[in-house]
């Protein structure tokens, strides 16, 4: 994948102050990046790799 992300948004469960990841849409998968130094760059999943870990986060398979 080497599109350049769009339509970065932040995790839902940060708060303002927080620091926390962004999600960005790249053509046929994600992009994240870490919301205090955005200028770090940002790394890209495929659509399946995306989807698998959103299944392990609902799934509870990460540690607290």
């Amino acid at each position: 994948m080497t599109t350049v992300p769009t339509n970065w948004r932040k995790a839902s469960y940060s708060n303002p102050n927080d620091n926390c990841v962004e999600v960005g849409r790249v053509a046929g998968g994600a992009a994240v990046r870490d919301t205090k130094d955005r200028a770090a760059g940002y790394f890209t999943t495929t659509s399946g790799q995306w989807a698998a870990f959103i299944a392990a986060l609902k799934a509870d398979r990460f540690d607290s």
